[in-house]
């Protein structure tokens, strides 16, 4: 028995058996289902952008019923070859690209008036700071004289100030990262502005150690650290000069400070000079507008806009991220940075009150000070340039240098027995301060990428904070006992030089996990297939890998 076949071969007649008309049909069914595959794949291909990894069916008639069922993998194109994609050589994938790893700054341009703004907020802060000695000097109608301690209650003063800076440093890089260096800097500097101001109206140390202290030294270390991270926005191959710049600042508010410091305590007191002061701060927040950041922000690419409480942890988890940590060459160096210091402010509070006993000299040791902030600026730039044309790691070298030369030369001040001895041995203090000051930056960008400098840069100065605090204060309990400086100046220096014999290793244990990984590195490759297959030659919608599987 037979029956009529409703499919036909085009041009033919003839009947076919129930078996035959059954393959038939399946064959076309087949067909037809492989070309609506490849048509629905070619759509999602062009309506995604993305790969897709489809089954190549090779005689296997059942598996055109497991092409409906197959899922497609979206990934990046720098993970896959792609020869079926109409773009043969892809590019990253953004989600998969570090903020910050393909940007390239201007090099120039508005970014020297960057320059110029951030050099006002170094001189203005570090310049008071650095001046501080005067200061010092005018501290004593606040307290009694009587007092075997006012040395060491005084030095409290500049010590919680510079300690404040950095302390706050880490805190102040997740408000950088959060809401940018220029909202960052401007309320900085209003708050310090509000310091100087209300320090003006103290009629006690207790009152200055808040208002002096805290608020000022707070406000500076908001308003200061934003004028470091914003360079990186605006210059790498001249990072180094524009450093170097902008530190200098504090070297030329160094010089002309101390001598209107002296001349306005005279002869108007400690609250005017407090009141004059707070005017760099309003000027500090003006030009703090001009910070306008161009290192693009990490983006969340996550389509879940209603879970807030997931939000929220991760934006914690990232401003409180100690990732930087995780790299052992920033730790050992961060940490023999922070040891170094311990020593480092002791001068710039000490130096004009030992000068008075030691030479019964009132009316030049100002001078000292300005020796200093000239030589710092000269340093700055000069080590600055120096520091753009030593590739890599081995700028930490000039910094090891500048520890030693400056512990030497705390040690050397009680050996000098006339002043003018004294002031060059300011002048080469000056110089190596400079260089260590404006070394940093680079260094930091060196070791952890631009992507972490501020949390590298916050870190570091927040280590730095407490040895810098601890650090005055401890010579001035030292005088109060001893009844001179010499004992405290000796063994000022002994922490600059351990801690500049500790960074000597960072280059070393650098090279020595730079071997680690490219050692690994070639291991991975010996796994990976060889080349023989060209690009032409793998599959559509297959990696190398998967073609020769």
């Amino acid at each position: 028995m037979s029956i009529q076949s409703g499919s036909h071969e085009p041009g033919s007649g003839e009947e076919l058996t129930v078996s035959e008309s059954e393959r038939k049909n399946m064959d076309n069914v087949e067909a037809e289902e492989k070309q609506n595959a490849k048509r629905r794949g070619k759509t999602e291909h062009e309506r995604t952008g993305h790969l897709e990894r489809v089954e190549v069916v090779i005689e296997n008639p059942r598996a055109t019923q497991r092409s409906k069922h197959t899922k497609t993998e979206k990934c990046s194109f720098g993970n896959f070859i792609e020869t079926g994609c109409p773009e043969k050589n892809s590019a990253p994938n953004s989600s998969s690209i570090l903020p910050g790893s393909l940007f390239e700054p201007p090099e120039g341009g508005f970014g020297w008036f960057i320059v110029f703004a951030a050099t006002w907020c170094n001189g203005s802060i570090f310049g008071i700071q650095n001046s501080f000695g005067i200061l010092h000097v005018m501290l004593k109608d606040l307290g009694d004289l009587n007092d075997k301690t006012h040395q060491f209650k005084a030095a409290w003063v500049g010590a919680l100030a510079m300690g404040m800076i950095f302390f706050c440093s880490p805190i102040v890089s997740m408000f950088t990262d959060h809401f940018g260096c220029r909202k960052t800097s401007v309320a900085g500097a209003f708050v310090a502005f509000t310091g100087l101001l209300s320090s003006s109206f103290a009629n006690s140390l207790g009152m200055l150690y808040f208002t002096y202290g805290i608020l000022f030294g707070c406000g500076s270390s908001f308003a200061f650290q934003p004028s470091l991270v914003i360079l990186g926005h605006y210059f790498r191959q001249n990072l180094g000069l524009a450093n170097g710049i902008v530190t200098a600042g504090s070297s030329v508010f160094s010089v002309a400070l101390p001598f209107l410091l002296k001349k306005t305590g005279n002869a108007l007191g400690l609250s005017v000079t407090f009141q004059i002061l707070s005017i760099f701060m309003i000027i500090q927040a003006l030009l703090s507008l001009t910070f306008h950041p161009l290192l693009p922000k990490a983006q969340n690419f996550s389509n879940d806009e209603s879970n807030m409480g997931r939000r929220c942890l991760e934006k914690l988890k990232n401003h409180f991220n100690i990732s930087v940590f995780h790299i052992y060459t920033y730790r050992v160096w961060a940490f023999g940075v922070a040891f170094a210091v311990l020593g480092y402010f002791v001068p710039y509070v000490h130096l004009v009150k030992y000068v008075e006993e030691e030479f019964k000299e009132t009316e030049k040791e100002w001078i000292l000070l300005v020796c200093i902030g000239v030589a710092s600026g000269i340093g700055r730039l000069v080590f600055g340039k120096i520091g753009d044309l030593i590739p890599g790691l081995k700028k930490i070298y000039l910094q090891v240098f500048s520890f030693l030369v400056l512990g030497l030369m705390s040690m050397m001040i009680p050996l000098c027995r006339i002043f003018e001895g004294i002031i060059l041995l300011c002048i080469f203090m000056g110089l190596f301060d400079g260089c260590f000051i404006t070394l940093m930056a680079p260094i930091a960008f060196e070791l952890v990428g631009p992507s972490q400098a501020s949390k590298a840069i916050g870190y570091l100065l927040g280590l730095m904070a407490v040895p810098m605090t601890a650090g005055p204060p401890i010579a001035g309990i030292l005088h109060d006992y001893l009844g001179n400086y010499h004992v405290a100046f000796y063994l000022a220096g002994v922490p600059p030089i351990i801690g500049g014999t500790v960074l000597c290793f960072v280059p070393f244990i650098y090279q020595q996990n730079l071997r680690s990984h490219q050692r690994r590195d070639v291991s991975k490759s010996k796994m990976l297939p060889s080349d023989s297959i060209k690009n032409g030659d793998i599959l559509p919608g297959l990696t190398e890998t998967e073609t020769h599987l």
